[in-house]
Parts: C-alpha cells; sequence; structure tokens
C-alpha cells in the first residue's frame, strides 16, 4: 500500500467518525430540545395501608408493578394514630433516594397526607379508597360527613395496655364484618383477611390533621363506587376538594379495591408514576 494510499483510508475514516458524532450530538440536542427524557429511572412506589389489614393488602398491585419496573415499598403503618403513624412513614420516605409515588388505602390517607408535607422526594400521591383530610380535620368528622358507612357496627373494642400504662382500645374487624368491608372477596379470602388484620386504636378518629400535603403535591385518587367503610360521596367530596389530576371509580368495588381491583389501583398508580418520570 502506497503513502497516498494509506493517507486517504485515514481521512476517510476520520470523515466518517467526524459524521457519526455530529449524528450522535444531533440525536441528543433534539432530544433536549423536545424534553424527552433518557433513560430516566422509575420512582420508587410506597404503599401504605389502612386499617384492619397489613402490607399484604397491597400483594396484588404490588406483582403488577414489580413487573413493569418499578421498585416498591409497602410500608408497615403503625395504625396508633397521627402522632405516631405520620413520623413512622416520613421516617420511611427519608430514607428513599430519588422521587418517590406515596400510595395510601382507607386510613393510610390521613397518615400519608400528614407524612408527606415537606418532603421534597415525594412528587406524586394515590390515594385509593382513602381519607384525604384537610388540616383540622378529624377521620371520625369525615367518616360521618355523609351517611352511608357500616364498619361502625362491626367493629370490636379490645383493650390494651400502652407502653405508659394506661389502657388504650384496639378495634377489630369482626367475623361478620365482610358485607362492611369486602363485599366483593369471596369468603374463603376474607377469612384470611380477618385473621391476620392489624387493628387500629379508636383513637385514630380523634387527631386532627396537621399539615395537607395535597395541597402542594398532585394527586390521584380512586374511588370505590360500592363502598361501605368510607361513603363513596366522602370519598369524591375529598377528591374534588383536593383538585386531584385523575379521579377514577370503580362502581362495583367493596372497600378493599386494593385487593378485589389490583389491576385497576395499578394502573392509576402508574399514571402519576408517568407523570415524574
Amino acid at each position: 500500500m502506497t503513502k497516498e494510499v494509506s493517507r486517504r483510508h485515514v481521512l476517510a475514516a476520520g470523515a466518517t467518525l467526524a459524521a457519526s458524532a455530529a449524528v450522535v450530538a444531533g440525536s441528543t440536542g433534539a432530544a433536549a430540545a423536545t424534553g424527552r427524557k433518557q433513560n430516566t429511572p422509575k420512582p420508587t412506589i410506597v404503599l401504605v395501608h389502612g386499617g384492619y389489614a397489613d402490607s399484604s393488602s397491597w400483594n396484588g398491585v404490588i406483582t403488577h408493578l414489580q413487573r413493569r419496573g418499578y421498585p416498591t415499598i409497602a410500608g408497615s403503618n403503625p395504625l396508633r394514630g397521627i402522632p405516631t403513624d405520620a413520623p413512622y412513614i416520613a421516617s420511611l420516605l427519608d430514607s428513599i433516594n430519588g422521587p418517590v409515588v406515596l400510595v395510601a388505602h382507607s386510613m393510610g390517607g390521613t397518615v400519608i397526607t400528614n407524612a408527606a408535607a415537606g418532603k421534597s422526594n415525594v412528587k406524586a400521591l394515590v390515594y385509593v379508597a382513602a381519607f384525604v383530610p384537610d388540616i383540622g380535620e378529624t377521620q371520625g368528622e369525615l367518616i360521618t360527613k355523609y351517611p352511608g358507612s357500616e364498619v361502625g357496627p362491626v367493629s370490636v373494642p379490645v383493650p390494651y395496655t400502652k407502653a405508659d400504662g394506661t389502657t388504650g382500645t384496639d378495634l377489630y374487624l369482626s367475623k361478620s364484618g365482610q358485607a362492611a368491608f369486602a363485599a366483593d372477596l369471596t369468603e374463603a379470602h376474607f377469612k384470611v383477611l380477618q385473621a391476620t388484620q392489624r387493628p387500629f386504636d379508636a383513637d385514630s378518629f380523634t387527631f386532627p390533621t396537621t399539615a395537607a400535603a395535597w395541597k402542594t403535591i398532585p394527586s390521584w385518587c380512586l374511588i370505590a363506587g360500592s363502598d361501605k367503610a368510607i361513603p363513596p360521596r366522602t370519598e369524591r367530596w375529598m377528591y374534588e376538594r383536593a383538585r386531584a389530576r385523575q379521579i377514577v371509580e370503580i362502581p362495583h368495588s367493596s372497600h378493599v379495591a386494593l385487593i378485589s381491583h389490583p389491576t385497576t389501583v395499578a394502573k392509576l398508580i402508574e399514571r402519576a408514576a408517568r407523570s415524574v418520570q
């Protein structure tokens, strides 16, 4: 090979590399100009259960989200009331790097409403048949705002001794509570749920909300259309007040929509998650 031929090969190769670099640079610039994100990691989905339940109530939702590649954490809600529950979930949020989509069912809605306040990593809130209180409101006020809740008569009070020696009252869902709480589950499924439930302190209904994260963090909400724990009318009223980005209703769902309709719930969470990706 002559020196002239060799030189032409080198020049040609250099031109090809330069052209390739220009194409890559142009593509990157176009993506930036159009606002497209490159390899953005998915947000962490944090799920908070409510009363008469535990973290396993999210199992069906978790399965769907994990298949979609979302990191998920089902927090264990103490169910002792805002002064205990909110700081506990807030500490969980502090342990997570990157953006968070915070999801709650039932009484968990009160917890995340307080816990997410001031948390810059929480980018979206999702309420699933959940309380969405404003500052100063209690769950006791909200559950009686409109008629239709039937869980009171099927709640069994059980005294327990607190750490300071005083006596508190735990509320358990009775074996006859399926119609009021989980009418669209099979009887066998309800028996497992009832046997594995975590009770909540009756004082949970009396603590006033001290912060309202939904005022600064966008929310997505789901109404359980046949809910006999939190009346659907109450859910809609709270969600509309919060100016939710989207409100979805499952007409024939009981209070435990996260168990009986996990795919619909997971898809709503995904929509919230895509808004922060």
